[in-house]
């Protein structure tokens, strides 16, 4: 039973989060692209978004470090590294880089694979081939 209430939790969990990218606009490259272009056409409303983001993940953290296990049973899985080494360097680097050319990171990603958009879709598949050839050749650097 407590499985079930967990797989729903997350479903919800997700939908929820997908509303908030759509509503919030980071499912709009453009608007992506306007926010990081600090000496063109810069759209500030974004670091609203990011900061609601951070306040509610500290929260979410603050809470998760007074439990032992999730919320619906089982362990929870917290990283234990806090060193900063070069592959997370790197990563970040090709993270922004890739967030910079394509206006979209990740999950807003995702979430606009639902309405459609090819440049969608065409960064969705370029990031499981990266992921894919950095699970291939750079196994060694995980947490």
């Amino acid at each position: 039973m407590r499985k079930h209430f967990s797989l729903i939790s997350q479903y919800l969990i997700g939908v929820m989060f997908g509303f908030g990218l759509i509503i919030s606009g980071m499912t709009n490259p453009q608007k992506i692209l306007n926010f990081l272009d600090i000496t063109g056409s810069w759209d500030p409303s974004l670091i609203f978004v990011m900061g609601g983001a951070v306040l509610v993940g500290l929260g979410g953290f603050y809470l998760v470090t007074k439990r032992s296990e999730a919320f619906f049973g089982g362990a929870l899985h917290i990283p234990k590294r806090r060193d900063i080494t070069m592959p997370l360097i790197i990563g970040s680097v090709m993270f922004g880089a890739g967030w910079g050319i394509a206006g979209f990171c990740p999950g807003p990603a995702i979430v606009s694979l639902g309405s459609g958009q090819i440049k969608a879709l065409v960064f969705v598949l370029a990031m499981l081939a990266g992921m894919a050839i950095c699970d291939r050749f750079f196994t060694g650097h995980k947490n």
